[in-house]
């Protein structure tokens, strides 16, 4: 019997409960009908941030980033390459320091891009500084 995880739809944030196994089969959330996974990272706010991460048993990958940032507009398309290639065994989100400066003050972003992966809420790794795709999928992967 597949393990059943619970994750948070990207688009309206409900709680959704989907087997292990069932996650490749483009699963939609129970509320709004829209796919659990898109291939594409998932842009939040603080709300969203605290709801997404405290409701999704996958493992989530956070991108601090700012529209200023020379290396995070060049970052953006490779990791959004990534969410096509990581989903769905992972959540790819993005959060700019702009826009939520308190977020990245509470996980101490000093310099952006910076990655973030978290399980169940925690920080497991970090990496600061852009990444080339092959890099950024063997990062996450080791995590």
């Amino acid at each position: 019997m597949s393990q059943v995880l619970t994750l948070s739809c990207p688009h309206c944030l409900v709680t959704n409960r989907v087997a292990q196994s069932r996650l490749g089969e483009q699963p939609v959330c129970g509320k709004c009908r829209q796919p659990l996974f898109s291939g594409a990272p998932v842009e939040l706010d603080s709300a969203g941030f605290e709801r997404l991460v405290a409701n999704t048993e996958l493992p989530v990958v956070v991108d601090f980033w700012a529209s200023w940032c020379g290396p995070c507009k060049m970052m953006a398309p490779v990791f959004a390459q990534a969410a096509q290639r990581l989903e769905p065994a992972y959540r790819l989100v993005k959060v700019n320091t702009e826009t939520e400066p308190m977020l990245a003050q509470r996980y101490q972003i000093r310099s952006i891009p910076t990655l973030l992966m978290l399980r169940g809420g925690q920080e497991v790794a970090r990496q600061a500084g852009a990444l080339d795709l092959a890099s950024l999928e063997r990062w996450v992967r080791s995590h």
